[in-house]
């Protein structure tokens, strides 16, 4: 007969223990990330309406009357995003403005049954401008919105005007910043951190990332305390984002040799001082394939400049306009010749 087991043979390994409390810091995690999702939009509710394209449910708000004029959001921002900058209250008071959340931003929904590149995102906005019986807007794209915009330019010219590029990112570079923010895209444990330690880790590098976009002035009051940062940590927001971060490069690839077929006008700003992208090697490549060269950097202002250069992208918008034969509101032509900066 076998002598009976020593007591500390039935205890719990070390490691099955560490792996236990692993585990129940995670549920823990998961509660409290789901809580928090929760509770932001519980804070911060949809200010808009929504529409179902394609089996994604977009959520966008729209003001003013006249000829529309469509906003596409960059990495990490939404709606709000454009009404806190100021443009939208300018750009309303001659036109009627339309800011669309791309998939996974604010409230519209990120389906997994796709790739989102850039090229898919503007296949279902341009679908999105049929549907909401916009005629032809002309079409605003800030960062990585500046990069589906194009697209949109390229892929479905049918379904908008022309273009104003804000800050945009268009040719392939090397950068650090896709391998640091793409993890919680990636299969399975993209899916545990999203849940679990992305959205806390986000929160604490918000304010620097906060300075480093607005750069070198000052992060905006109106920005710091108004704009809704629990509704971009949510999982689904915090998935949109890496995702495009993980996808832009490859989207300004897949683009890059295409921007000398661009038929509809379009207009180029950036910020002479952009921490984010590279003026020069972005937005003045471009504008140099382009058939007019109607470019704008604007000295003294970084990545955010819808934040501080309100009147210079309205005058683009009229300028482009113009061009694609549409009347320019009374006073636009004086307004932008006054205020237009020198080029490239």
């Amino acid at each position: 007969m076998a002598p009976p087991r020593p007591l500390d043979a039935a205890r719990p390994s070390p490691g099955f223990m560490a792996g236990a409390a692993v585990v129940a810091a995670g549920a823990v995690a998961a509660v409290a990330v789901h809580r928090a999702a929760q509770e932001a939009e519980r804070r911060h509710p949809p200010v808009g309406r929504f529409i179902e394209v394609d089996g994604v449910r977009l959520h966008y708000a729209e003001w003013g009357e006249g000829e529309p004029v469509v906003l596409i959001n960059g990495n990490g921002t939404m709606v709000q995003d454009w009404a806190l900058s100021g443009l939208v209250g300018l750009a309303a008071q001659q036109y009627r403005v339309i800011a669309i959340d791309r998939p996974g931003y604010g409230y519209s929904a990120r389906p997994r049954d796709r790739v989102w590149t850039a090229r898919t995102q503007a296949a279902l906005l341009a679908q999105a401008i049929v549907q909401l019986g916009l005629r032809r807007p002309l079409v605003v794209g800030h960062s990585w919105g500046a990069l589906v915009a194009v697209a949109l330019g390229l892929d479905h010219p049918h379904a908008a005007r022309g273009l104003v590029l804000l800050s945009g990112y268009y040719y392939p570079t090397a950068r650090a910043d896709v391998w640091f923010f793409s993890p919680p895209a990636v299969p399975v444990l993209g899916d545990l951190m999203r849940h679990t330690i992305a959205p806390p880790l986000t929160r604490l590098l918000a304010p620097k990332i906060m300075r480093k976009v607005f750069e070198p002035r000052p992060v905006p009051t109106r920005f710091s305390e108004r704009f809704p940062l629990d509704l971009a940590l949510r999982p689904i927001s915090i998935k949109a984002s890496a995702e495009d971060s993980a996808l832009m490069v490859p989207s300004a690839a897949s683009l890059q040799g295409r921007y000398g077929e661009l038929s509809l006008p379009a207009a180029v700003l950036v910020g002479a001082q952009d921490g984010i992208i590279t003026p020069e090697r972005q937005s003045g490549r471009l504008a140099g394939e382009l058939p007019e060269r109607d470019i704008e950097v604007l000295q003294g202002l970084g990545h955010m400049i819808h934040y501080d250069a309100q009147h210079e992208i309205v005058a683009a918008i009229g300028r482009v306009m113009a061009r694609a034969g549409a009347s320019a509101p009374v006073g636009m032509v004086a307004a932008r010749e006054e205020r237009r900066l020198h080029t490239l």
